[in-house]
């Protein structure tokens, strides 16, 4: 049998393996170019019911719409949003699992705890923010309190026995919380939850007194006379409670806190994709509807550019950060 030369037989292998690799890339910017083929997954780092969760339900509806395919919202609990943030930063880099993140999740959970289980820099490529929130302090009806005021004067005369929830370790619930804390200097005790939904639940039955929670998921409950609402966490009142004074004016001159919630993607996902990404949620973000349903939630629209939202992000960190030292916050 005629045994081809191994110089030949070299050459011929390298044609082979440069037409594979050829036809590889071509698949990757067919694939690219079609995106998006498939479903996609919209990751929540808290459980189903909070404020990450119901934007993310809205946005995901709109999305489907905008995009023609199916959008799953999967919600992964825990460790203050780490859970569900290291899940995304470890998904495939092809732009079909999205992560709706917080001001926890990407400016507080690395100064909070020394192995939060992902970089919130290096693990995600930024798209945009979604939305700003306040923070609304409510207390159960059956607490002796009605004011900030008198919570406060309750809180120094039973020092040890006020405690306050939230959604967890490092989210921007329970950071309000210390930062109030810090600046009234009283003895109050963090009881961290899985998520904003089941430490609601809790204040409902009274089991916790107090909680500073993102407005979207306390508001209903506020409506319907469920929680006594003390006090927004923003610098002015919220358009749709403007009775509810600010902590500020209620008591604690200079405090003043903002939730913020936005969409990421894997890092290494192709610039292409993010592109095709970021300008989907742009448009559905412009929707009068989604900006109606976003609003009567107590939250505003917030659309950047990926720059824009990296150097926010940037700027958010290093503020958060400083917070988490001067209140000795810790997991």
């Amino acid at each position: 049998m005629f045994a081809a030369p191994r110089s030949y037989a070299r050459r011929h292998g390298l044609k082979v393996l440069a037409a594979a690799l050829t036809l590889a890339a071509t698949g990757a910017a067919s694939a690219q170019s079609n995106f998006p083929s498939k479903p996609l997954t919209i990751l929540v780092p808290f459980a189903a019911g909070g404020t990450t969760d119901i934007l993310a339900r809205v946005v995901g509806q709109a999305l489907q719409q905008e995009l023609g395919q199916t959008v799953i919202v999967d919600n992964k609990p825990g460790a203050g949003g780490n859970i569900g943030a290291q899940a995304a930063a470890r998904a495939n880099a092809d732009g079909y699992t999205l992560f709706m993140g917080t001001v926890g999740t990407h400016a507080i959970n690395a100064a909070l705890y020394q192995k939060p289980g992902f970089d919130p820099v290096k693990d995600f490529a930024p798209l945009t923010r979604v939305a700003t929130v306040p923070n609304l302090l409510v207390a159960n009806p059956n607490q002796p309190f009605k004011s900030v005021k008198e919570m406060i004067a309750y809180a120094k005369a039973n020092p040890g026995q006020l405690n306050y929830g939230s959604s967890g370790s490092g989210s921007s619930i329970h950071l309000s919380g210390e930062l109030f804390r810090s600046m009234t200097g009283l003895d109050m005790v963090h009881v961290p939850y899985k998520g904003s939904a089941p430490a609601v639940t809790d204040l409902l039955g009274n089991q916790i007194a107090v909680m500073f929670d993102n407005m979207p998921s306390a508001i209903q409950h506020v409506r319907s006379g469920k929680l006594r609402p003390l006090a927004v966490t923003t610098a002015s009142r919220s358009r749709e409670l403007p009775d509810v004074p600010t902590v500020a004016e209620a008591g604690v001159p200079g405090y003043e806190a903002t939730s913020w919630f936005g969409l990421w993607t894997q890092a290494k996902t192709p610039a292409d994709v993010q592109q095709k990404l970021h300008a989907a949620i742009a448009k559905v973000l412009k929707d009068p509807a989604v900006v109606k349903k976003i609003n009567d939630q107590g939250g505003d629209v917030v659309i950047d550019s990926q720059a824009e939202f990296s150097a926010y992000i940037k700027a958010e960190s290093a503020k958060w950060s400083k917070v988490v030292k001067d209140s000795g916050a810790q997991v």
